[in-house]
């Protein structure tokens, strides 16, 4: 009589449990087609994309990883590349994004942000010779774009004018100067716009 007991009681749990499963099925099936469909970025990359190089008309075999060459005398790391170029070449967008901000600063003169489509990612352009014309802080730019044109403001020196490029991965609070800094070097050159 035990054993019968027992064997009852596991069949109840599995009739119970094989219910439960079932339910679960049945009711995750009628949720996806019922529910209304969930906005999705366009993409959530861990990593950035290939980059539209953003000097025209310099090649990416014409590049110089200058990321960790020390500054001040070695007291902070460059953080950066440098695109040497005559001056007023035009700067594009290295990707699709919004201009978060333009900025003046002493060590990086006439600067803007854009941030990516994801808002993973923040864009670093500096030492700007000027904003292209019409560009304002909220617009959302297409890669290639223009944005600016290449120059020698803030610290740079006057003799060599060059874009400083950076890339940043952004944190949760989204704030255009400050994020983990990522060699951009080799996610630059990724074709034409």
């Amino acid at each position: 009589m035990l054993d019968s007991r027992r064997v009852g009681r596991w069949r109840g749990r599995i009739a119970i449990a094989l219910f439960c499963l079932a339910s679960a099925a049945c009711t995750e099936a009628v949720t996806a087609d019922t529910a209304p469909p969930v906005a999705v970025a366009a993409r959530t990359p861990a990593e950035p994309p290939a980059l539209l190089l953003p000097v025209q008309g310099v090649a990416a075999s014409d590049l110089r990883d200058t990321f960790d060459d020390g500054r001040d005398g070695d007291k902070r790391g460059h953080e950066a590349i440098d695109i040497l170029a005559p001056r007023g070449t035009p700067v594009l967008a290295v990707e699709d994004g919004r201009i978060v901000k333009l900025f003046l600063s002493k060590p990086g003169g006439i600067t803007v942000y854009q941030f990516d489509p994801s808002g993973q990612f923040a864009y670093y352009y500096a030492h700007l010779d000027r904003y292209a014309e019409g560009l304002a802080e909220g617009q959302t730019v297409r890669r290639g774009a223009v944005i600016g044109y290449v120059g020698s403001s803030g610290n740079a020196s006057p003799d060599a004018p060059h874009l400083h490029f950076s890339l940043f991965r952004l944190g949760p609070e989204k704030q255009w100067w400050k994020g983990e800094p990522i060699n951009p070097f080799g996610f630059l050159g990724g074709g034409k716009p």
